[in-house]
């Protein structure tokens, strides 16, 4: 459960950033969400194929929660590629907000 809180808690930070700045999330939440759909979606089939193919499979651990979404696949992954697909955007988004504002200082 340690890892899963662990997500949790960095998701929730990057959302009170996303929140503050309304980069992502909270600017557009329709489109956001879809995107991060995506994503995941992409990522998780990246992750099937991986398992598939026998490249990826589950480490053992005393932190993770041992619910399983499908062979060698953890819930915590699925929240994983949520939080990496919204760090990313909040990252660019919010690079291109500098970049912008000092292009324009």
């Amino acid at each position: 459960m340690l890892y899963l809180a662990a997500l949790l808690i960095s998701a929730g930070c990057i959302m009170l950033i996303d929140w503050r700045h309304r980069l992502f999330l909270f600017r557009e939440p329709l489109r956001a969400v879809i995107i991060l759909i995506i994503g995941a979606v992409f990522f998780l089939l990246w992750d099937v194929a991986g398992i598939a193919l026998g490249i990826f499979f589950q480490g053992t651990g005393p932190y993770m929660t041992g619910i399983m979404l499908g062979p060698e696949l953890p819930l915590e992954e699925l929240v994983f590629l949520l939080f990496l697909c919204h760090v990313t955007m909040v990252l660019v988004l919010g690079a291109q907000r500098v970049l912008t504002w000092r292009a324009t200082a």
